[in-house]
């Protein structure tokens, strides 16, 4: 009997190779490897071609109170996936022999102790060798490798070494104890030949002479366990370079990925594939770009004295020579080779909860394939099979799954459109789990989930939910949802919780028939809640400080737009507007807030342009207060600069009361003007600025507008002036 211990480090290129060949000569009738044993029944799947790493094996806590997770993540440059994939294919059986997540997901061996300090040793070793930087030894002396010979026996030597001087934290040491038990099992079984590949920091602890089985039965007595799951899921080589589950994160995957299946020239063939990168986005690369980085980086690791140039050379010959200095298409290279995005896939029989299996099925109906990188998504809510991918990215978002993030509307115009970008994250995976608590279908799972928050939500949350109803089409969580809202907005008394619900439920209500669903039981609710808000209006308006005030003049315009939404459905706007004129004269509205309803009533059309100038000249007289006049003028032209291009009164009455401030009260109004100012478009912004540099200069402004108007054929006007009227909604003659 002979036990081979061969020391590795996770996802080393360099390691794995040298793992390959060690295992085709040594022949093993037994392989263990570090990793769950609750996943030794999913090593048969790795023969499955369907299995292509990148790639996880995920163990999760089964009980609603232990949802839990942990990943082991193999790419194809793994040592561990090397072993696997040797072991079915020589069928050879192979073992996990790490402590079981079972306990690790447990409360008292999930992390290692506070107050313990887990000691780096390949950064202790890289320092011994005179070395600043460990990741850069390690690759010299381990995954830079190309004579062939075995790094084990060294590799074990130099862990000994360390360990005498570092034992290992109580962590490490627990799990050690379980990897020699299931060594002296095995032995007892008569294997032959085991190979054990573990990380190269346990070797030491599992060479003979073992400790007793009774003092590691000792460390391992009384671990509290959980209820856990194992199935293999997708992973990516982004979540390869962060991932720092067990100290395994790699930041160059794409490099490694290279360094493994390239043993022939790799420094050639990588500047090769970023020269073809570059290419792809139309960047001008030739050879002789690729043989000036060439010769650069190998000049650069010899003055290093680094026997092959690494990713730093590399990176530096490709800045200087391939980008010439852009750090821009530098770092598409670091996004497109250096970490090289790629997503695994699992084959369709692997162990699954039903909601990921419906999630998977409706991906694959809907043509919708889980990609790493992100893309962008239009989609046409007219035809069938868009609206089935809306729904099912939108069910998924109410599920926390955000697969898809919604974005500025890209393709045409309209509520018809909606545009995402979709990006799969393997983190997915247990987000799902932990959904599936509500259900095994997404839309059944969505609904449940919208019914359990509704219950516990406030009144905007309520009405939010209500709108995620209907772009979800969960017609079944509706009714949970309208009681909440009933409930909510009985008990709400805060006017400003109304107001800030009614656009939620104005949009639902507008753009429901886009979607095709039902929302006329809407209609009542929404009614119900513009009814409350003016009648609980008069009683907010007065006594509010800044903040307050912003917040009121902000659920206005709210409320505004959400009753001229629904102007041809409902009859909500006359009511709504009488009840803004019978207080915008009140003398206890705060400045902001009566500016702004002073442009609602004008922009409806309640209030002519005289009235308003009326109301702002008294406003802007001398008496009043300039911290007060200046709020109001926030107030009305807040929601855009247009009314002073177009209303050259206006903006006389507003530049002469600015130009007669005292220069203190210009001084602390200006701030707040600047403000407002700034919100409006740059076109906006220079027209009022002509407007006033010709202010009080009429005769030069008529002459500057009859040489506008001098060349225009008036027959040719005469033509656009019907469609000009229908444009603007005109009902003179």
């Amino acid at each position: 009997m002979s036990v081979h211990l061969f020391g590795i480090r996770h996802h080393g290129p360099g390691s794995a190779r040298a793992l390959a060949v060690a295992l085709a000569e040594l022949k093993p009738d037994l392989i263990l490897v570090e990793g769950p044993p609750e996943a030794d029944e999913l090593v048969a799947l790795a023969a499955d071609e369907g299995l292509r790493p990148p790639v996880a094996l995920l163990v999760y806590g089964t009980q609603e109170a232990e949802k839990s997770a942990a990943f082991w993540p193999f790419a194809v440059f793994s040592p561990e996936w090397q072993a696997i994939r040797y072991a079915v294919a020589q069928d050879v059986p192979l073992r996990f022999c790490d402590l079981p997540a079972a306990y690790k997901l447990g409360p008292r061996v999930a992390k290692p102790e506070l107050d313990e300090e887990h000691f780096d040793p390949i950064a202790g070793l890289a320092e011994a060798a005179g070395y600043e930087d460990a990741e850069r030894w390690w690759e010299d002396v381990i995954e830079h490798r190309s004579d062939g010979l075995s790094p084990f026996e060294a590799v074990a030597e130099a862990m000994t070494a360390v360990r005498e001087q570092h034992p290992g934290i109580r962590y490490d040491l627990i799990r050690e104890a379980y990897m020699r038990q299931v060594l002296r099992a095995a032995l007892k079984q008569g294997h032959e030949r085991i190979a054990v590949v573990c990380g190269a920091w346990h070797v030491p602890a599992l060479a003979e002479p073992l400790p007793s089985a009774g003092a590691d039965a000792a460390l391992l007595k009384g671990l509290p366990k959980v209820a856990v799951s194992a199935t293999w899921v997708p992973w990516t080589h982004g979540r390869l370079a962060h991932w720092t589950g067990y100290g395994a994160g790699v930041a160059s995957p794409g490099w490694y990925h290279h360094l493994f299946h390239a043993a022939d020239r790799p420094v050639h063939r990588w500047l090769v594939r970023v020269a073809g990168v570059l290419r792809e986005q139309d960047i001008p690369v030739s050879s002789a770009h690729v043989i000036e980085a060439v010769r650069l980086a190998q000049t650069l690791a010899v003055l290093r004295g680094r026997p092959l140039p690494g990713l730093a050379e590399l990176t530096e010959a490709t800045r200087s020579v391939l980008c010439e200095g852009d750090e821009t298409r530098l770092a598409l290279v670091q996004s497109r080779v250096v970490v090289g995005e790629l997503l695994g896939e699992v084959p369709p029989d692997t162990p699954a909860v039903p909601l990921a299996r419906d999630v998977a099925a409706a991906q694959k109906r809907l043509r919708m394939p889980p990609q790493a990188l992100a893309r962008d998504l239009d989609l046409d809510l007219r035809k069938p099979l868009d609206l089935e991918r809306s729904k099912l990215l939108h069910r998924l978002r109410l599920l926390a799954v955000p697969w898809g993030q919604p974005q500025e509307r890209r393709a045409g115009k309209g509520t018809f459109w909606e545009s995402w970008q979709l990006a799969w994250q393997p983190e997915f995976a247990v987000d799902l789990i932990v959904a599936s608590a509500f259900g095994t279908t997404v839309a059944g799972a969505a609904a449940a989930k919208v019914a359990e928050t509704a219950a516990e939500a406030d009144l905007p949350g309520v009405t939010e939910l209500l709108e995620a109803c209907l772009l979800a089409d969960l017609a079944e969580a509706q009714p949970a949802v309208l009681d909440a809202l009933n409930r909510c907005a009985a008990m709400d008394t805060d006017v400003v919780h109304l107001m800030s619900a009614i656009p939620a439920l104005a949009r639902t209500l507008r753009y429901g028939d886009v979607r095709g669903t039902g929302v006329d039981a809407l209609i009542p609710v929404l009614s119900g809640l513009v009814t409350r808000v003016q009648l609980g209006l008069p009683g907010a308006l007065s006594g509010l400080d800044d903040e307050a005030a912003k917040a009121l003049a902000h659920a206005l315009d709210q409320v505004q737009e959400a009753v001229r939404l629904l102007t041809d459905r409902l009859e909500l706007r006359d009511e709504w507007l009488a009840t803004l004129l019978g207080l915008v004269d009140r003398p206890d509205v705060t400045g902001l807030v009566g500016g702004r309803m002073l442009r609602i009533l004008r922009d409806e059309g309640r209030l002519s342009a005289d009235e308003v100038q009326i109301r702002l000249a008294r406003t802007l007289s001398v008496g009043v207060p300039s911290a007060t006049a200046a709020a109001v003028v926030e107030g009305f032209i807040g929601g855009g600069g247009l009314v002073l291009v177009h209303d050259e009164a206006l903006l006389g009455l507003i530049d002469r009361w600015l130009s007669e401030l005292a220069a203190d009260s210009f001084t602390d109004v200006l701030p707040l003007l600047r403000r407002t100012f700034a919100t409006f478009a740059a076109p906006e912004r220079r027209t009022i600025g002509q407007r006033v540099r010709n202010l009080g200069g009429a005769t030069a402004r008529s002459g500057s507008e009859q040489d506008d108007l001098a060349g225009l054929d008036l027959d040719r006007v005469a033509m656009v002036l019907p469609t000009l009227k229908l444009l603007l909604g005109s009902q003179s003659e």
